[in-house]
């Protein structure tokens, strides 16, 4: 089959929004996107972690409520809530930051609605220097090896995932993502020019290209 860059990041609805958490302002980027199987084989690809590295990163650690996790080379955090099939919520921990991940699942008709919002503090300067893209383009990319993985069955190969930004393909698809993280922040209210400048900075962060 062959893989349509802007048809795979269309696939992707984006929202920004600003919140508070402990008193402290917050960045809220959400993620949302439908898949074509059942909500069963859904809720088993993102929580099973025999399946999660064919499509992600290896992971270890207890992945019941209160048990903590850690993916390989990236974050770990606290396993906060789980009802199967709907929602599981984890802390994203990575340092000394700390941020938080609720995924749902939603039937829809023959597929499965997924959403997933990533609440952090963000710093003025970074959110300014990177925009939503900085964390909504990684989860673009996740999200979308999930659709390959769930087409398939098959896992993907760790190392071209990894390339895939900088291909002609992948670097469109990341630009498309850009722009539609953009345009998000712009929806939440920040000034448009300054949503595609900060996005343009992200989008040469994952392809290895110069703003």
């Amino acid at each position: 089959m062959t893989f349509d860059p802007l048809s795979a990041a269309g696939a992707m609805t984006r929202e920004v929004r600003s919140g508070s958490r402990d008193g402290a302002a917050t960045k809220i980027v959400i993620a949302r996107r439908r898949y074509g199987t059942d909500r069963a084989d859904l809720w088993d690809a993102i929580t099973n972690p025999e399946r999660i590295p064919r499509w992600f990163l290896q992971v270890s650690g207890d992945l019941r409520v209160g048990g903590r996790y850690q993916l390989e080379g990236n974050a770990g955090g606290v396993v906060e809530r789980c009802e199967q099939q709907e929602r599981f919520a984890i802390t994203w921990e990575q340092g000394a930051m700390v941020s938080w991940l609720q995924v749902t699942l939603t039937p829809a008709g023959e597929e499965t609605a997924l959403e997933l919002r990533h609440e952090a503090h963000v710093p003025p300067e970074r959110w300014d220097q990177f925009g939503p893209g900085a964390v909504g383009i990684g989860w673009d990319l996740g999200l979308m090896g999930l659709e390959r993985h769930l087409d398939s069955a098959a896992a993907l190969d760790r190392a071209a995932g990894m390339a895939f930004p900088t291909t002609p393909e992948g670097a469109a698809f990341v630009r498309h993502a850009g722009d539609g993280w953009s345009s998000a922040a712009a929806a939440d209210g920040e000034d448009l020019g300054q949503a595609q400048q900060a996005a343009a900075r992200a989008v040469a962060f994952y392809t290895g290209a110069t703003v």
